[in-house]
């Protein structure tokens, strides 16, 4: 039988994936984020295969899951994902029961949190303020990067509901990603724990396998576009939508190709950050969803940014949620990356 008449069969979903596809499906067109976060976690949906565990592409699908669900959802819920496996990662304590973590580590200009000294080995204070804290009214831990006197990196982890820390509402004026709610926190005397050794949360393997993670969220939300877009020009005749919905059809297939080898890399060699194949896929899904979301509105027009809650909701988060990538940076050091291999593999 030619190869070409084989079917290629989609994968089985865990029973686990199957809880997550029945708990999602009862979110209301705008969920909750704070609250569907603290559902997933009391239900035992967010303990997900840890990266290079060998279903590192199981993770994935269930990132891009509760992404197409709703993108401040998964915002909360990937970070909380992320916190678990650097926990794993560093070999550090047990986590409280049912414990909500987000994972603050963007260094903003005018933010700067200082560590120093405290009552034990591990035991440190902080003081300074955050930016960029998803979430932060309704978590109860999170790890967050701080510096020594010395200009030594540190991650620490924080319990949220003691005196020293404090939630503004200032930090946010997007309407994309509004419900994720990432505000300033003020820290002042803080108490906190050590998180593995200084530089240890950037130079672990982990670091990029986690990237990958969040492409996988934009991946979910871009195929959300994707088959709206499809379902929305089922029977329809008119060559020039049809053409914008091939052309998104080709670039998320593309974007797909390279996260399924992304996560067969990092399986395969779980101690490496495997950062070009990272690289591929993160870039790769960061064009498609630029593409496909132009290319959406192109095929569909304004009725549904105007009359869809969910759909226009989708479309603004998107574009602010790839933006946690560094454009023309991530690509100038990939090509430098490439530049500098011996055989590309570029090879049929």
């Amino acid at each position: 039988m030619d190869i070409r008449d084989k079917e290629v069969t989609p994968p089985i979903p865990t029973p686990s994936e199957q809880r997550l596809a029945t708990l999602l499906g009862e979110a209301q067109a705008a969920p909750d984020p704070n609250r569907w976060l603290q559902r997933l976690v009391s239900e035992g949906l967010d303990r997900l295969p840890l990266p290079g565990g060998g279903a590192t592409l199981a993770r994935w699908r269930a990132l891009a899951q509760v992404a197409a669900c709703d993108l401040g959802l998964v915002k909360l819920f990937e970070a909380h994902e992320d916190a678990l496996a650097i926990h794993a990662e560093l070999g550090s304590n047990e986590l409280p029961r049912h414990s909500r973590w987000g994972v603050w580590c963007a260094q903003a200009p005018g933010h700067d949190l200082m560590v120093s000294t405290g009552t034990s080995a591990d035991c440190v204070s902080l003081d300074g303020s955050k930016a960029w804290c998803s979430g932060a009214a309704t978590l109860t831990h999170a790890l967050v990067s701080a510096r020594t006197a010395d200009n030594r990196s540190w991650l620490v982890a924080v319990a949220l509901d003691q005196p020293g820390i404090t939630v503004t509402d200032r930090g946010w004026a997007a309407v994309g990603m509004q419900s994720a709610a990432s505000v300033d926190v003020l820290f002042s005397h803080a108490e906190g724990r050590l998180v593995g050794a200084p530089g240890g949360y950037v130079e672990r393997s982990g670091f990029l396998h986690g990237a990958a993670g969040v492409a996988a969220c934009w991946y979910g939300a871009t195929a959300r576009i994707v088959d709206f877009t499809r379902g929305a020009l089922a029977g329809k005749a008119d060559p020039h939508r049809l053409a914008h919905l091939g052309a998104m059809d080709v670039a998320l297939s593309q974007a797909r190709a390279m996260l399924i080898d992304a996560a067969k890399a990092i399986d395969a060699s779980p101690a490496d950050g495997c950062a070009l194949e990272v690289a591929r896929a993160r870039l790769a899904v960061e064009g498609a969803a630029e593409e496909i979301l132009v290319r959406a509105s192109r095929a569909l027009g304004a009725a549904p940014l105007c009359r869809d809650a969910g759909f226009a909701r989708l479309m603004a988060d998107l574009p602010v949620f790839i933006r946690q990538s560094h454009a023309e940076r991530d690509q100038a050091a990939h090509g430098q990356r490439v530049a500098t291999l011996e055989e590309p593999q570029w090879t049929l």
